[in-house]
């Protein structure tokens, strides 16, 4: 009785969490990755919003650094649409010349070496983090604002709330969350062109006095304060307005979300994000100085705006509330962009081994769900920590992503400069970069002074922490890859003369299942393992071998193609040395996102076929067993090994030590 209610209660789990995060993915669809796959429209929408958003607090910590100087917000304006439009034409050579996506990661890594790389993916995945965390927490700010003060304390467990959905929302898909959130932002865009067209075609004439305020402002200023003292002031707000221009770059770090082509579909992705943002964050500052907005206490610089424009409108106040409480709700959207983006940056870091590699492992709906849950903890853990305080939040949010931003120019600057020979337009190209590299370096320095005591020191911590776990966790790797470099010169050349004529597999012979990954010293040593503690006991060797699908190999059909390819190759050299040594031989292999889930088919089915059979694996061993070791390493043979020993099948894990 006891087993099938069990099985019952095992079955009613998995059906929760099916209908919680949405079934497997068939990775045998020929349509999987158009199915899959963003059209630009959308794909503005999951990495777009970001930078849009960005426009409800950028302009405005821009604006109020003007003081009593508010006649430099049209120049602010023109020169904040021309810096959007330069770090995205930047970033457009990125997508056209890194085409797997990655980003400032993958360009930093590729043209200024791993150092450089780690620096700039530790920096864009506090970033995400920071992304997410102020935009949940501004979010709940908006919402709240039109709530009674003693509902209040519950703005943190909303916030939490808030995350833990997106986290579902992102386990179950990116295309199906962006889709849920895309009325959200389409709301924003309709709004927003309504209120900045509005703002200047009903203000038309109030142009010409705008334009003799500029000319009062400046000759004041002039005369008191000198073009030193103007410039420095335009370029503290023109800084400190930095926030405008975060999310530019996650349009090439999603990359392999996009749908073929890629390239083109990036770009035209890239256009919309830049048109709009620019389009938004200079006509509002022009908005600003036209209609004359000044400061209220507990209200947004577009919170007074829309009140000033609608006021006199037919459900004026209605719209103006639908106008503001848009840009709140497109902020939970921009979240969005942390958990596409961030993940991703942390599964090329993993490929790298700068992280635990299980961060490059995907789910059956084909997610990195590992590093949302990752980037979805640590946001519950920052807004806890800071109470959901949005103004504690941007202070260290300001920072990092010009990190990003330099070390991106720079490598780029760098890669046209070895182009030179190749590419007739490398100077046009790199002049870009170098502009963008000077805009960039000069926000950082000015920010990270202007917010260091403020609490920007504590993103610089956060960010060196996580660089130093890096490189502890790579040094580990390394070590452990010297290891297995030595075991693959000690077995992987050794000759071997044929056995005689090949033996044919026999139904009911003693079968030994071995499990192995590549073609490698490692599965040797477990082969030579089970000869050498066995002897004369098994006839047949039948080894199994899951094709890992992670973010390295998921990247198109022809990628998945060749990863099976390369998995059968390494199975047929495993069956030529196990017929050498005189054992009958077979392998099965099979396409598979979870390696303990596709190994266990496949013994089974083995041991259906073959039923003598017992189940071999390897599995690394280490003098002095650490507490980070698990992390480190899936322990992928002990879950098979109890998953196949509760289904009745004998399994052996055949200890290697290795030096590490």
């Amino acid at each position: 009785m006891t087993e099938p209610i069990a099985a019952e209660r095992q079955t009613i789990v998995e059906r929760i969490l099916r209908a919680i995060f949405g079934s497997p993915k068939y990775l045998k669809d020929p349509h999987l990755f158009h199915k899959m796959a963003l059209i630009p429209i959308l794909a503005w929408v999951g990495l777009g919003a970001d930078g849009l958003s960005s426009s409800a607090y950028g302009p405005e910590e821009a604006f109020r650094a003007l003081g009593e100087h508010t006649y430099l917000a049209v120049f602010l304006g023109l020169t904040t649409a021309l810096t959007v439009f330069i770090i995205s034409y930047a970033y457009s050579r990125i997508i056209e010349h890194f085409p797997h996506g990655g980003g400032g990661y993958i360009v930093a890594t590729h043209m200024l070496g791993e150092k450089a790389g780690v620096v700039s993916g530790s920096a864009l995945l506090v970033d995400y983090v920071l992304t997410i965390t102020v935009s949940i927490a501004s979010c709940v700010d908006a919402c709240f604002s039109f709530i009674p003060q003693p509902f209040h304390v519950y703005k943190v467990p909303v916030g939490i709330v808030l995350a833990i959905l997106l986290i579902i929302l992102n386990i179950r898909g990116v295309k199906e969350s962006i889709s849920v959130m895309a009325p959200i932002f389409m709301i924003f865009v309709v709004t927003h062109v309504v209120l900045l067209v509005y703002g200047v075609g009903a203000h038309v004439d109030r142009v010409v006095p705008l334009a003799s305020g500029i000319r009062t402002g400046l000759s004041h200023d002039l005369s008191t304060m000198g073009v030193i003292g103007i410039m420095l002031l335009f370029l503290r707000a023109y800084s400190l307005g930095g926030g405008t221009y975060t999310g530019i770059e996650a349009v090439s770090n999603g990359l392999q979300i996009m749908r073929e082509p890629r390239v083109k579909t990036g770009k035209r992705t890239m256009i919309y994000m830049a048109t709009s943002l620019a389009f938004t964050a200079g006509v509002l500052f022009f908005c600003y100085a036209l209609v004359g907005v000044r400061p209220v206490e507990g209200k947004t610089l577009n919170a007074v705006l829309a009140d000033g424009l609608f006021a006199h409108w037919p459900m004026g106040s209605a719209l103006a509330f639908v106008t503001i409480f848009s840009e709140g709700a497109l902020l939970l959207v921009a979240a969005q962009t942390g958990f596409v983006d961030g993940p991703r940056v942390m599964a090329n870091m993993a490929v790298d081994s700068w992280f635990p590699h299980r961060f490059a492992a995907l789910s059956v709906r084909l997610t990195m769900r590992n590093g949302i849950m990752l980037m979805g903890l640590s946001t519950i853990a920052l807004l806890l920590y800071t109470k959901g305080s949005v103004s504690a939040l941007v202070v260290m949010y300001s920072i990092n992503v010009f990190v990003t931003f330099s070390l991106s120019q720079l490598g780029m600057s760098k890669f046209f400069i070895q182009k030179r020979k190749e590419d007739p337009l490398w100077f046009r190209h790199l002049m870009v970069h170098v502009v963008g590299l000077v805009l960039c370096v000069t926000i950082l320095i000015i920010t990270t002074v202007e917010k260091f005591a403020e609490g920007g020191w504590l993103t610089l911590v956060i960010t060196s922490v996580v660089i130093a776990l890096c490189y502890l966790i790579k040094g580990h790797y390394l070590r452990l890859r010297r290891g297995m470099k030595d075991l693959d010169e000690a077995l992987l050349d050794f000759p071997l003369s044929p056995h005689g004529e090949v033996p044919e597999l026999d139904r009911n012979a003693p079968t030994a299942i071995q499990l192995v990954s590549s073609y490698s010293g490692f599965g040797v040593h477990t082969l030579l393992s089970i000869m050498s503690t066995f002897p004369k006991t098994y006839k047949n060797i039948i080894f199994v071998s899951v094709a890992m699908i992670d973010s390295g190999s998921f990247k198109g059909a022809e990628e998945l193609e060749a990863l099976e390819a390369s998995v059968k190759s390494s199975m047929e050299r495993y069956v030529d040395m196990a017929n050498k040594l005189g054992f009958a031989a077979g392998y099965r292999t099979e396409l598979a996102t979870d390696v303990v889930e596709g190994a266990v088919q496949l013994c089974k089915e083995a041991a259906d076929e073959y039923p003598r059979s017992t189940v071999f694996t390897g599995q690394i061993t280490f003098r002095l067993e650490k507490f980070y070791h698990r992390l480190l390493h899936n322990e992928t043979a002990f879950a098979i090994q109890r998953r196949l020993q509760w289904d009745g099948l004998t399994t052996v894990i055949m200890p290697i030590r290795v030096r590490s």
